[in-house]
């Protein structure tokens, strides 16, 4: 069965890959046989350390690009980098995003740019290059990263979750213009996962989430790391436009 999931020979450039999610997504994807790429915007020293830690786990050299998912310029930059060195680009996972959380009433404007600028715009952005590197060989797979709160919602996350329902909408209209190049385009909607996201929360809070749970654990990142392998695989060859929920039966 593991080799269903082979991704030798493949191109993969994952955004906000230095930790949680996207770390456990580089992890899987390399272990699997594909060059990844990485990407990062909080600390240059620690996207050179995760670089490090893929050579000597896996024997491999990692490419990584220090830069903010919703700045258009650097945007353009990394794609052509990645169009010089490897000339095509197979899977492209649009896993960066922010949260940053406000009742109604209490909502800044800066809270709306700097959380639409990563979580929509910059899966807009990344969407747009990497399907014209895909278009080049008629074939690819781009996984976006949307949440359980776009799909239903939350107290407290009206921007947030405004942001990830545009991933949805984003990944279904992309999916229609893209299928006939063969490029498919899906989302995952990831619920109560064990990432940074997590830690401003307090102990009622986490767990009221946790108990909302009908599988009685909280998800962690290589969860949803396992889910975009499948996307990512020539196991879903003839899925497109599709939402998935990794969420333990939080809504059902």
């Amino acid at each position: 069965m593991e080799s269903a999931f082979n991704l030798e020979g493949r191109i993969a450039f994952i955004t906000g890959s230095t930790r949680g999610m996207g770390w456990a997504e580089a992890k899987l994807f390399t272990k699997m046989g594909a060059t990844v790429i990485l990407n990062g915007v909080h600390s240059r020293e620690l996207l050179e350390q995760r670089r490090e830690e893929l050579k000597k786990e896996f024997n491999v050299d990692a490419d990584g690009y220090f830069f903010d998912v919703g700045d258009w310029a650097a945007v353009q930059n990394c794609y052509n980098s990645i169009f010089k060195k490897y000339k095509r680009l197979d899977v492209l996972v649009n896993n960066a995003g922010t949260l940053e959380d406000n009742l109604v009433g209490m909502i800044r404007k800066e809270n709306i740019a700097n959380t639409f600028s990563t979580n929509t715009t910059g899966v807009i952005y990344n969407l747009q290059l990497a399907a014209r590197l895909m278009m080049r060989s008629k074939s690819g797979s781009i996984i976006n990263i949307s949440s359980l709160v776009g799909k239903v919602g939350n107290e407290g996350q009206v921007v947030y979750g405004g942001s990830k329902a545009a991933v949805i909408g984003i990944t279904l209209s992309a999916a229609r213009e893209l299928a006939p190049m063969n490029i498919r385009v899906n989302a995952i909607a990831p619920g109560f996962i064990n990432t940074d996201f997590i830690k401003p929360l307090t102990p009622e809070i986490y767990q009221q989430r946790l108990d909302a749970i009908k599988m009685k654990r909280i998800g962690q990142p290589e969860d949803v790391a396992n889910a975009a392998l499948f996307f990512a695989s020539d196991l879903s060859s003839y899925i497109t436009g599709q939402v998935l929920g990794v969420d333990g039966g939080m809504i059902m």
